[in-house]
């Protein structure tokens, strides 16, 4: 019995819940920087005195940062490991983050957002993929939407510092705020052991024998003998970008990259610009930031439901459900006027949202062999993150070529047909890992 299979017959441990909870409280911090973009876009728009389409850019810029950041650190991850990446990641990222706050001019600021960007487009698919591998079949989707999940509490913290402080202190003090727990969680994350999936496969069975053990202890489980103990087969050349294209890896490779483009778009298409777009129907900027605050409260259940969810019905039916969900909740969205309407619909499109995110996050490590998981997850984050990219520019030029009113309308009827055809992709294209180890899902 090798180290995956090992890992495959345990329950959760509380190593696997230390790994979560360590790793998670960095992707907390990662999405508070990118809520406090959203809270701070109003206010650096007023006193710098920029257009929609200058504002789109802060947003753009650091998209730039998180394709090059996956691409690379994916492939990294597979050649140094996955611990070493986000470490370093997480650093990076924490460091111009807190240089974003003493920016003095528009070009600085875009800069330090590249920066910040890089360190969190690798940060991100590295985790992740490190979660899933410690994780057995039977709970492995729950646990990496739950790693997901702490996006949402980010989140609201971004939304909260939005409403309590930046219209006392202005949006330096955002940034500030988002550098000092980041490079916290870097410290923390030294517990956080290395993947014994890649520590097997890098032929340090030692290492990674060291970890397991500890596992099989805590879970009570009869320890093998020498002779029942076995290392896996050699893990083979590290996979290229053109094998990701390979009879056997195209399907998996066009469903995600196609989920990924997608989803990027769609979302930080409203994220992002939605105090701005709020302020324009009308509402003053203390009313916008209170009601994103509110609706941001409606990732929680988002994410949760999906994590029950994801391994009863399976990764495809949520993925599906809930891409569908959000391209509904968005048509209300952009037809709605009234107070009660924009919470209403805001919220469900919130709460579909980020449900959808948690199974993408969830089903991408499983599409890849342990040798190419991170290659692969890496390059599907990178290739999304051209929807990150062109998204806050595209929905900025929209709203200033068709006005505050039909602008609004218009993007989000863009944002619908987005989801939408994401959700047409993944019912056509994607295949079912649920229940699945992942030495089925590399042999299947």
């Amino acid at each position: 019995m090798n180290i995956s299979q090992r890992l495959e017959r345990l329950p959760v441990t509380r190593t696997l819940w230390k790994v979560l909870l360590l790793t998670g409280i960095g992707w907390l911090f990662d999405a508070m920087d990118q809520g406090m973009v959203a809270g701070v876009m109003v206010a650096i728009g007023k006193e710098w005195h920029l257009t929609p389409s200058q504002l789109g850019l802060i947003g753009s810029v650091g998209a730039i940062g998180l394709a090059i950041g996956a691409a690379v650190a994916g492939m990294s991850a597979d050649k140094w490991g996955r611990r070493a990446v986000i470490m370093f990641t997480l650093v990076l990222y924490g460091v111009a983050s807190g240089l974003s706050g003493v920016a003095m001019s528009f070009g600085m600021l875009l800069v330090f957002r590249f920066f910040t960007g890089l360190g969190l487009g690798g940060e991100l698919p590295a985790a992740s993929t490190l979660v899933s591998e410690f994780s057995p079949a039977k709970s492995r989707g729950r646990m990496v939407v739950l790693l997901e999940s702490f996006w949402a509490w980010g989140w609201i913290l971004a939304a909260l510092i939005a409403f309590l402080l930046i219209p006392v202190y202005g949006w330096r003090i955002a940034f500030f705020l988002g550098a000092v727990p980041a490079l916290y969680a870097a410290y923390l994350r030294r517990a956080v052991p290395e993947s014994p999936r890649y520590l097997e496969q890098a032929g340090k069975i030692a290492e990674a024998e060291e970890i397991v053990s500890k596992m099989e202890r805590e879970a009570g489980v009869q320890p093998l003998t020498a002779a029942q103990k076995t290392a896996s087969q050699a893990a083979g050349a590290k996979i290229s970008l053109a094998e990701l294209w390979s009879h056997t890896f195209w399907r998996r490779t066009l469903v995600l990259w196609i989920l990924w483009l997608g989803i990027n778009f769609g979302y930080y298409g409203f994220v992002l610009w939605i105090p701005t777009l709020m302020v324009g129907k009308g509402f003053v900027l203390i009313k916008s930031l209170e009601f994103t605050l509110i609706m941001s409260l409606a990732q929680l259940p988002g994410y949760y439901s999906a994590a029950y969810l994801i391994e009863k019905l399976g990764r495809k039916a949520v993925l599906v459900t809930y891409l569908a969900g959000t391209a509904v909740a968005a048509y209300l969205f952009g037809q709605s006027s009234s107070p009660t309407h924009i919470l209403a619909f805001g919220s469900l499109m919130y709460f579909f949202s980020l449900g959808a995110w948690g199974a993408v996050y969830a089903y991408t490590p499983e599409m890849y062999p342990t040798r190419a998981r991170g290659s692969g997850a890496g390059w599907a984050a990178a290739v999304g993150r051209i929807g990150t990219i062109l998204a806050p520019y595209v929905v900025g030029m929209i709203y200033q070529t068709y006005g505050k009113e039909a602008g609004y309308s218009y993007v989000f009827g863009m944002l619908t047909i987005v989801f939408a055809v994401v959700a047409l992709a993944v019912a056509v294209l994607g295949i079912e890992t649920k229940g699945k180890t992942l030495d089925e899902l590399s042999n299947a």
